[in-house]
């Protein structure tokens, strides 16, 4: 079973994956000038993209890789900073949305951020995370701040606490 998720999990992060690095490249492609059946045949391309397979990519991804942590029982420190990284991706996912959406209802009026920041973020979480993964690093029980990790004796701002 975990094998099975295992292999669905990083199947669904390479096309996640995939997506998150060639729609800013077709993103950077838009162009006002272009001829209206172009820039729709364009439109269409990474809308579908992003609507199709990038997004259930990332939603299996993230849905297979929640199962296997509970399976394999991965509360470790680096597992936690790859989540802070899996978030980033999903950040730059929404962002890929919005600028997606913005380019079809903006036809001419709306210039896209350049690709290379996309790219530059994307790429970077993504090889974190692979060496986090790959090298699962000892890292310290301390990356949070003591007031997150430790009870400040403090009352609840409530009165009852739910059973």
């Amino acid at each position: 079973m975990i094998v099975a998720l295992k292999l669905l999990h990083i199947a669904a992060l390479l096309i996640w994956c995939a997506g998150l690095i060639a729609l800013p490249l077709l993103l950077a492609k838009h162009d006002h000038h272009h001829q209206q059946a172009a820039f729709s045949r364009l439109r269409l391309l990474t809308h579908r993209a992003f609507i199709g397979l990038v997004t259930p990519a990332a939603v299996i991804a993230i849905a297979m890789g929640t199962a296997l942590i509970f399976m394999r029982d991965v509360f470790v420190p680096w597992m936690f900073v790859k989540l802070v990284l899996v978030g980033v991706l999903v950040l730059l996912h929404a962002w890929i949305g919005h600028i997606t959406v913005n380019m079809g209802e903006r036809q001419g009026s709306y210039d896209p951020p350049r690709a290379r920041w996309l790219l530059a973020l994307s790429l970077t979480a993504m090889c974190a995370i692979l060496v986090l993964v790959l090298g699962k690093p000892v890292l310290s029980d301390r990356l949070a701040p003591s007031w997150l990790t430790e009870p400040m004796d403090q009352p609840l701002p409530v009165d009852e606490v739910p059973m």
